[in-house]
């Protein structure tokens, strides 16, 4: 399966269901909490003006709003994730990180958080990123392993393959970005529940025959989340 495929990524995101369902998998967590971190490698460049890619329902766009002094951009592929951000009180907008209709140098920051996976043209995506960042600005971007998740996705019989992951993501930064750093939040999830792994199979198995699963619970899986922090 690739992360990077337009029909899979637009079925995806086209409402917030298969993502919550997603997110349900991490309700008894071992480990750092990786959204605290990006929010505090977010905080650590000390942004003035941050714009945010394929950010989801908004929730990390409303806490940087919320506890810094910032002006924010959000803009994301999916309507319904900009209608959801806009209920946050967020400046959102419809559009393509791989297109950005966005002036050069125009942020000190930018955001890119369990996305870059996403794109059809990660290069270009990049490429975008780096073109609207000041000189000295600063990309955080937030991947997975690619053991993230492994004993849950062997379960299920989900072989994802990643085009920017804590494996390959340093090498695809430096062709846009002059210096990189990256820290590693390793940790488990314990999942105590047979219908949080089915509905977790369904969000990301889109299609296809649903067959039974067979796996004893409490089920555990390691998790494995790297921050970028790339400098222009």
């Amino acid at each position: 399966m690739r992360l990077d495929e337009a029909a899979f990524v637009s079925d995806q995101y086209a409402s917030e269901d298969n993502l919550r369902a997603r997110q349900s998998i991490y309700a008894q967590h071992d480990g750092p909490n990786a959204r605290d971190a990006a929010f505090e490698a977010v905080k650590a460049t000390s942004p003035r003006c941050i714009l945010e890619v394929g950010g989801g329902q908004g929730e990390l766009a409303e806490r940087l709003l919320r506890e810094l002094d910032v002006r924010l951009t959000f803009i994301d592929q999916s309507e319904r994730m900009v209608a959801l951000a806009r209920s946050r009180g967020i400046d959102a907008r419809v559009g393509d990180v791989q297109r950005l209709e966005l002036p050069d140098g125009a942020f000190d920051t930018a955001v890119a958080a369990w996305m870059l996976y996403h794109l059809t043209d990660l290069d270009r995506g990049l490429g975008e990123l780096a073109r609207v960042l000041e000189p000295g600005g600063r990309l955080v971007a937030v991947t997975n392993g690619d053991d993230h998740l492994r004993e849950l996705r062997d379960v299920i019989g989900a072989d994802f393959q990643s085009t920017f992951s804590r494996e390959n993501g340093e090498e695809a930064l430096l062709r846009h970005f002059s210096s990189i750093e990256r820290t590693d939040l390793d940790g488990t999830v314990t999942i105590a529940s047979a219908d949080a792994v089915y509905a977790y199979r369904d969000s990301m198995i889109t299609s296809g025959k649903r067959r039974d699963l067979v796996f004893d619970l409490p089920l555990r899986a390691r998790t494995a989340v790297s921050i970028f922090v790339a400098s222009r």
